[in-house]
C-alpha cells in the first residue's frame, strides 16, 4: 500500500509542477491507431494536448486496445504520457513535425517510446515494452513495438 502510495504521490507532484510552471492551454482530441506489440492491436480513444507554445506539447490519452489473440477478441485498457519537441523557436506556421518521446501502460506491460509526430496528429513510433509477467490468452507481450496513431482536435468542430 505504501508503494503505491509513493507512486501517486509523485506522479500527482509531477502535475502539479508542470501545472504551476506554465499555463498549458488544454484541447481534447479522439485517437485512432494500429499497434504492433508481438501481434496487431487497433487503438480508439481520446487524448489531451496541453501547450502555452508549441515549441513543447504534452499529451496525455487513454485509449482501449482490442484485437484477436490465439482466436479469442481481446480488449486491453492503455493509458500513455508524450511530449512533443520542435526546436524551432516563433515560426508557428512552419512546425510541421515534432520529435516525440513518451511512455505507455496497459495491464500487460510498460513501454518507453520515441518517434515522430506530423503536425501533433499523425504519429510514428517505436519502443519496448516490459512485461508485467501477465500472460494474455496465453501469450506473453512484451519486445519491440510499434505504433501508428490518428489525433483527431476536437477543437476543430468547435463553434
Amino acid at each position: 500500500m505504501l508503494k503505491i502510495l509513493k507512486k501517486y504521490t509523485v506522479l500527482m507532484l509531477l502535475l502539479l509542477g508542470v501545472a504551476t510552471q506554465a499555463q498549458l492551454t488544454t484541447y481534447p482530441s479522439l485517437v485512432a491507431g494500429y499497434t504492433y506489440q508481438n501481434q496487431s492491436f487497433g487503438e480508439l480513444g481520446a487524448r489531451l494536448i496541453m501547450l502555452n507554445n508549441d515549441d513543447v506539447v504534452y499529451r496525455a490519452s487513454a485509449t482501449a486496445m482490442m484485437g484477436s489473440t490465439q482466436g479469442e477478441f481481446t480488449v486491453m485498457p492503455k493509458v500513455q504520457a508524450d511530449v512533443l519537441l520542435n526546436f524551432q523557436k516563433n515560426v508557428d506556421i512552419f512546425h510541421s513535425w515534432y520529435f516525440l518521446a513518451g511512455v505507455e501502460t496497459t495491464s500487460k506491460y510498460f513501454s518507453p517510446k520515441v518517434g515522430f509526430s506530423l503536425f501533433g496528429i499523425l504519429d510514428v513510433t517505436g519502443g519496448y515494452a516490459f512485461s508485467y509477467g501477465s500472460l494474455l490468452h496465453g501469450k506473453e507481450l512484451k519486445g519491440f513495438n510499434f505504433n501508428l496513431g490518428l489525433s483527431i482536435p476536437l477543437v476543430f468542430f468547435a463553434k
